[in-house]
């Protein structure tokens, strides 16, 4: 067996239909972007139309398959409208990434009522939504599926300046665990993977100079993560071979930073 085939067959994704929540930003853009390379046909999920329809003609120019799809994923009917989209088109869910995140870098004192339910809702509540309505999907029709919940490194210990976030991906780590456990038996795995710092549109406000600083003398490898960097852990938790026995897992990809105490 060569190399090359040897890979794709562990890695190969080939005929699995890939809905990627969030991919519009910059990480779940780099999941679809590595999904659709390994052969997956890839839903770009979304709010922002002009950001999903260029990932999508990005994916297609490099010849891999996509297309954009519109969703709320805090509102069940958006949810239940893409399951629609899919059975309409004759594919199911085989792989599930819940990537749509927002953050605040408000100190805990003067976090109001609106900024706490908007955390909660995107992070959390989206997370659990997406997981029911497209789980059940995945159940009732026997699919051997694979959920990818993004948590973060502030899920524990907690980092500081971002109260809500922190809750949020902790209570993400939970809820996958908890869903692995359940849907195991069912040929759905479910696990979570979990970035350092990686540079994104909801965290500039959050990356001061002295920020900077101080995760730079807390990260072994001195950097930042490239989006690029996260694609080897998405597709081991997506394919079937590969990660065949990995479920509640929380997959860490930080350059080090929760290893370092001092």
């Amino acid at each position: 067996m060569s190399t090359g085939n040897y890979l794709n067959d562990l890695f190969g994704l080939h005929g699995l239909t890939a809905i990627v929540i969030g991919g519009t930003g910059t990480l779940g853009g780099s999941f679809c972007d590595a999904l659709a390379g390994a052969g997956a046909h890839v839903l770009v999920v979304g709010r922002n139309e002009e950001h999903g329809t260029e990932r999508v003609r990005l994916i297609q120019e490099r010849g891999g398959s996509a297309e954009y799809f519109s969703c709320d994923a805090t509102r069940h009917d958006d949810l239940n409208g893409l399951v629609s989209h899919l059975r309409a088109n004759g594919r199911e869910a085989n792989i599930l990434i819940n990537g749509a995140g927002v953050n605040s870098a408000t100190p805990f004192l003067d976090i109001g009522e609106e900024e706490w339910e908007r955390i909660l809702n995107v992070n959390l509540r989206g997370v659990r939504l997406a997981c029911q309505v497209l789980g059940k999907e995945m159940l009732e029709r026997g699919t051997k599926g694979s959920i990818i919940n993004i948590a973060s490194v502030s899920a524990g210990p907690p980092l500081s300046r971002v109260f809500t976030y922190s809750l949020t991906k902790a209570a993400v780590i939970s809820l996958t665990q908890n869903l692995a456990r359940e849907w195991a038996p069912k040929g759905i795995r479910v696990n979570a993977l979990s970035p350092g710092f990686f540079p994104a549109e909801q965290n500039k406000k959050v990356l001061t100079p002295d920020r900077i600083e101080s995760v730079m003398r807390h990260t072994p490898m001195a950097r930042f993560g490239s989006p690029e960097e996260l694609a080897g852990a998405i597709l081991l938790l997506a394919s079937p071979k590969a990660g065949s026995f990995l479920t509640g897992h929380n997959l860490l990809v930080d350059g080090g930073f929760t290893s370092m105490t001092i």
